[in-house]
């Protein structure tokens, strides 16, 4: 990876669709370890995501702690609220994450998994799959989704519990206020232009 990346730095993960559309984040690095990778980014815009069971909004000024791996297929972005208070989780089904000093990328395989703040896993986007889940990527997103549902009930509390010992929210609100700020500041300016015309 080159010189080793500093805590704190800005960062870009990089989404790459299905269709091979890519989205980008611009994030902060808190942790670049040998086996995992975890960044920050605050939600700028709150979002809702809908179940057949229920629904779950992550409200704007809540932010995300997301974990990447590099050899694992899927990532997971744990949600907080804007007090650091635990909203639910978000895993990725993905292949070739690459981890370096600018970008976090990885390939997404449209299957994600909603854990809801009292434990309970749904599967989305099944419906937005070009042929059968068994036949999809000749089964490999099936096979590594059942893995990931079969280990969440035992693997995502000890991570949301790592989690808060290594990453307390009063460590990360110089981030929600710095972007709180900047985006204050982009609205005044665009007020003073406007004002201007």
């Amino acid at each position: 990876m080159g010189s080793p990346l500093q805590d704190g730095a800005p960062i870009i993960e990089r989404k790459i669709g299905y269709d091979g559309k890519s989205v980008e984040h611009h994030c902060r690095l808190l942790k670049a370890g040998v086996e995992d990778v975890v960044l920050f980014h605050k939600i700028e815009g709150a979002f809702t995501m809908t179940t057949n069971q229920s629904s779950l909004t992550i409200p704007e000024g809540s932010y995300t702690l997301a974990y990447y791996w590099k050899d694992r297929a899927y990532n997971v972005y744990i949600w907080r609220d804007h007090r650091g208070e635990y909203l639910g989780s978000y895993f990725n089904i993905v292949r070739n994450t690459n981890v370096n000093n600018e970008v976090v990328s990885f390939e997404d395989l449209i299957i994600d998994v909603l854990v809801f703040p009292d434990g309970i896993a749904s599967v989305l986007d099944e419906e937005e799959l070009p042929v059968s889940m068994e036949e999809f990527e000749n089964g490999y997103v099936l096979e590594e989704l059942q893995i990931l549902v079969d280990s969440i009930e035992s693997f995502l509390p000890k991570l949301i519990s790592e989690t808060r010992d290594h990453f307390p929210h009063d460590d990360l609100l110089r981030w929600l206020r710095d972007s709180t700020n900047r985006r204050k500041a982009s609205e005044h300016k665009d007020e003073a232009y406007e004002n201007k015309k």
